[in-house]
């Protein structure tokens, strides 16, 4: 799962350190595999930076309580990436968070999921990064953590209570389809990551669906990864298979909801590009998590809001961006792809903003982060896009702004303060 500035773990495969390209000959097919199989982890979102070498690593990535750490360089190049490892340096490393040199990884590399991987998948990926990748010699900036919180034996202690050893085992009593989607949301695609809460230690509560808390929401980096077990109002107990499906494949569901952020990056970099087959799959395992309930849900995210009615009144008046009138700043900064009463587009490509998930949430961070940062998201041909108002709104302007879209579109019982956007900023 996931390249904004996450947090503690939202991303994809994502700190190995140092290594170039194995001598012995590599099975095309196995590569070929292989590659599928880094999509499906999300490796490219946290090594590779904007702009650059696929896999080269440098991508900052701040941890609670620590501080920066820059995701490694993961192509086959023997001075600064991996092309020294041998199979069992990079199964180590995937697998079990130790890295050549004996160093405990951080946990921001989801080695708590990939634990799960098969040995054949393993093997495989370890294939495609010797073969199919291409070597860049770049060095990652060195960490940006305090010298007495580097320390890496805490780690340890930290594996020997979390870290849960041995490979995704199918359930006989399910299908194979399930059992294949289980497989990957647990391992490969890392869901958990992000949409399980953490305790004390930053540790997921929960790593499969017979935990009590599995899926059931967390808030990394100031993101808010949704609730989506089967509950109806919390999670997304009331989408249908083929919604999902599609949510995963494009990002848009309209009148449902629309990915931005981590998960936007997912689907682009990963989710979008997956076969039919393995996405059904996913589906068909996330629908059956048993739900977990949030009193702060009184009713699914989606279905929040009405048109707006106020947009008569403002025709004629200036559109400054300045000022606190709410609909005034709705008008002058949203209305032009939103449309006046909020409905989008007919094609969906700008959202309603009523019966959207991000709009009628219970927690606001996910509308201040897309109204600070925007939104950009690529799955398959189809670009979608939106400014970022980071620069051209006060924290005061973006709070009323929020405030009138939960009010007048989402939950008017959310309420978003000055301080609120500040924190995000």
């Amino acid at each position: 799962m996931l390249k904004q500035s996450l947090s503690f773990l939202l991303a994809g495969c994502l700190a190995l350190p140092g290594l170039a390209r194995a001598a012995e000959p590599a099975d095309a097919a196995l590569v070929k595999r292989g590659e599928y199989l880094a999509v499906a982890g999300d490796c490219m979102a946290c090594h590779t930076t904007k702009g650059g070498k696929p896999f080269a690593g440098g991508l900052g990535m701040p941890v609670p309580l620590l501080g920066k750490i820059y995701t490694s360089n993961i192509t086959p190049d023997a001075d600064t990436g991996i092309g020294n490892w041998s199979y069992d340096d990079f199964e180590r490393a995937v697998r079990r968070g130790v890295s050549k040199n004996g160093d405990n990884l951080y946990p921001a590399m989801p080695y708590v999921s990939y634990a799960k991987v098969s040995d054949d998948d393993v093997k495989a990926l370890y294939a495609y990064f010797m073969h199919g990748v291409e070597p860049v010699k770049q060095a990652p900036p060195k960490n940006e953590i305090p010298a007495l919180l580097s320390m890496r034996w805490p780690l340890k202690i930290w594996n020997w209570l979390f870290l849960k050893d041995g490979a995704y085992q199918p359930k006989p009593s399910q299908s194979v389809e399930w059992n294949r989607g289980a497989y990957l949301v647990q391992g490969l695609a890392h869901c958990s990551t992000c949409h399980t809460p953490r305790g004390i230690a930053m540790q997921e509560k929960s790593l499969d669906e017979t935990g009590g808390s599995f899926l059931s929401g967390s808030v990394l980096a100031g993101w808010d990864g949704y609730n989506i077990t089967s509950d109806q109002n919390a999670g997304i107990g009331g989408w249908t298979h083929e919604q999902l499906v599609q949510y995963l494949r494009t990002g848009s569901v309209p009148g449902v909801a629309q990915a931005a952020g981590p998960m936007a990056e997912a689907i682009e970099h990963s989710f979008s590009k997956m076969t039919d087959a393995d996405i059904g799959a996913i589906a068909t395992y996330i629908r059956t998590v048993p739900a977990v309930a949030d009193s702060s849900a009184k009713q699914p995210r989606y279905t929040w809001g009405k048109p707006a009615e106020d947009g008569l009144r403002l025709r004629g008046v200036a559109l400054a961006s300045s000022g606190i009138d709410p609909a005034r700043l709705y008008l002058g900064n949203c209305a032009s792809c939103h449309q006046m009463q909020g409905k989008g587009t007919p094609d969906g490509y700008y959202p309603s903003l009523f019966h959207n998930s991000t709009v009628g949430a219970p927690n606001p961070s996910n509308l201040v982060q897309v109204i600070l940062n925007g939104v950009q998201r690529k799955a398959g041909s189809e670009d979608v896009g939106m400014p970022a108002f980071r620069h051209e709104l006060s924290d005061a302007q973006i709070a009323a702004l929020a405030n009138y879209l939960t009010g007048q579109f989402g939950n008017p019982a959310v309420k978003v303060t000055e301080q609120d956007v500040a924190k995000l900023r």
